[in-house]
This record gives structure tokens, C-alpha cells and sequence, in this order.
């Protein structure tokens, strides 16, 4: 694995990179970042899917170029390190199976999910370490 965080725009990236970032299990991505994801990229599929029933929390789902990592039951409500933990290791494994070489994403569970950014850059650094996937942390603040 290669980590690195720098300060940009995650959206600016060149498209062979994979974008991951956290929703919740509703799929209701109305605020922060994710709602920035829903107007940039095709979320519908999921969306509806999650309209029917409620996602798997510690469950990662791909749309085109986008990795959801399904973190909280409602989006009203606050992850924990187990759930992102769970969610991180669906990632990893969708990653794997879909051999995904350069993968981006921002603070994951830092921003309006309040997990501390330091516990959570740990938390990917051990789940993708013995792999070969570039990971690209971007934020406006790095």
C-alpha cells in the first residue's frame, strides 16, 4: 500500500481513480460531502435500493466509480470505529476483487460523522497494508 494525504480537491482527480467516501444504511446523502457525490456522480441505483431496504452497515457498495461504505443506520446518526472498521474492510475487499489500483477518498468519518481522523487514518493504513492499492486522502485542510 502507498497512503498519502495531500491538500486538493478529490473531484479533480484523473477518472482511474476509484472515489470512496461514507454514507448510511437509508442512503439519504443530503449534507456534507456525500451530497456533493450525489450531484456529481449516478447514486440513483443505489439510492432506490436503499429506499427499498435499508443497506448493510460495515458493507461497501460500488456505483461506477464510486465505493459507498455504508457506516450508520440513518443519516442522522453517528458512526462508530467497528462500523467504519467493517466498512473499510468491504472496501478493501471490493477493491481486491475489482483490482483497483489507485483508490481516493477524504477524511473518511471525520467530517459531519465526528470520528477522529487520526484513529481513522489508522484504521485504513491496517486494512489495506499488505496490499498493493495506492490510496489518496485529499482535503481541502491537509
Amino acid at each position: 500500500m502507498r497512503f498519502n494525504e495531500i491538500e486538493g480537491d478529490l473531484f479533480t482527480l484523473p477518472d482511474d481513480y476509484i472515489l470512496a467516501h461514507c454514507i448510511s444504511a437509508d442512503a439519504k446523502m443530503g449534507k456534507g460531502i456525500a451530497a456533493e457525490f450525489v450531484r456529481r456522480f449516478d447514486l440513483k441505483p443505489l439510492k432506490e435500493r436503499a429506499a427499498r431496504e435499508p443497506l448493510e452497515i460495515g458493507a461497501c457498495y460500488r456505483e461506477g466509480r464510486v465505493m459507498n461504505l455504508v457506516t450508520k443506520a440513518n443519516y442522522f446518526n453517528k458512526p462508530t470505529y467497528k462500523s467504519l472498521a467493517q466498512a473499510v474492510r468491504s472496501l478493501r475487499e471490493n477493491c481486491e476483487s475489482a483490482a483497483v489500483a489507485q483508490l481516493a477518498m477524504p477524511r473518511i468519518g471525520s467530517g459531519l460523522d465526528r470520528l477522529r481522523w487520526e484513529k481513522v487514518r489508522e484504521i485504513v493504513k491496517k486494512e489495506f497494508a499488505d496490499t498493493e492499492i495506492e490510496i489518496l486522502v485529499c482535503s481541502l485542510d491537509a
